[in-house]
């Protein structure tokens, strides 16, 4: 049997004060004085859940990738935004002692909406954001019909009050879980689509999640509760109020997210497009990595950090 594959640790890792004295936790890869790349992982998920793929296109290309803890994970100060465009003003001040001014986003599945909202806060210092199989609205106008999201918005009452300890119960069930996470992965994976479970049988992906879950949650895992609750909610922003360039991919087989909930968006979008991956499930977008982040940054070419 060949040994488990080892995962690198990021360039740098901390975090970083914010509003009320909370902190938000972030890792990065890549290049340390690239372009920068803010990437939001998915539900649940944490700053390491960046493909290996990812890291090494990064560092041979000068870019720079931020993956951010969501308050709740990681090192990040629990805490539950009124909506999502709330949590902007926290991003504002993580890229501002990181010494980023202009950038670009990634945002997978549950990260989707944060990456829009950032889009639409911060259209001066946004250059482009890519979203991997993104949840859409779920209440107002610009709601998408059906999908799997709606039994958490028929949960949501459950969830405003439980999520504390529910959250709690997360937590001690990945602490009991760490010594077979990678078995964890493992079942998962043989309960998915085709597309899915190929990834994750990929050695180098299924390292990547294993590091991400066992690091991300060693302190709480809260996070992605707080995530449904704000799905379930207005989002403080429309889809037609991000301006800035939107590309979308998603895969044909998603069985989370469905693809008509993807088409749904980008048509709301007014500067977006929308690649169908065939053959893939919620997590395709994580295959093509490098095609995601080589079209990402073709958007923009002003220089991403200030000073010398």
């Amino acid at each position: 049997m060949s040994a488990p594959l080892t995962v690198d640790r990021p360039a740098l890792e901390g975090s970083v004060a914010v509003r009320e004295g909370r902190r938000l936790s972030f890792a990065e890869f890549g290049s340390p004085r690239g372009r920068a790349v803010v990437w939001m992982h998915g539900t649940p998920g944490a700053r390491r859940q960046i493909p290996l793929e990812a890291r090494r296109w990064a560092l041979e290309h000068g870019v720079r990738i931020i993956g951010v803890d969501r308050p709740g994970i990681g090192s990040s100060t629990p805490h539950l935004y009124p909506d999502l465009l709330d949590w902007t003003h926290d991003l504002r001040l993580l890229l501002d002692a990181l010494a980023v001014d202009t950038f670009h986003l990634v945002g997978l599945s549950g990260g989707g909406p944060y990456v829009l909202a950032a889009g639409a806060a911060m259209p001066d210092r946004v250059h482009g954001v890519a979203v991997l199989g993104g949840v859409a609205p779920t209440v107002g106008p610009d709601a998408a019909e059906g999908g799997p999201i709606r039994l958490a918005v028929r949960l949501a009452p459950l969830l405003r009050v439980g999520r504390v300890p529910l959250g709690i119960a997360v937590h001690q069930l990945v602490r009991v879980a760490r010594p077979v996470a990678g078995s964890c992965i493992d079942l998962y994976a043989a309960l998915q689509p085709d597309g899915d479970r190929t990834l994750l049988s990929r050695p180098e992906f299924r390292a990547m999640f294993v590091d991400d879950i066992l690091n991300g949650n060693r302190f709480q895992s809260t996070a992605p509760l707080n995530d449904l609750l704000l799905f379930c909610r207005d989002w403080g922003f429309s889809p037609a109020d991000v301006r800035v360039p939107v590309r979308w991919w998603h895969g044909d087989d998603d069985h989370i997210v469905p693809l008509r909930h993807g088409r749904h968006v980008v048509d709301l979008l007014p500067d977006a497009t929308l690649q169908v991956i065939e053959g893939e499930s919620h997590l395709g977008g994580l295959g093509i990595a490098h095609d995601v982040l080589g079209t990402l940054v073709a958007l923009g070419v002003r220089p991403a950090t200030r000073g010398a």
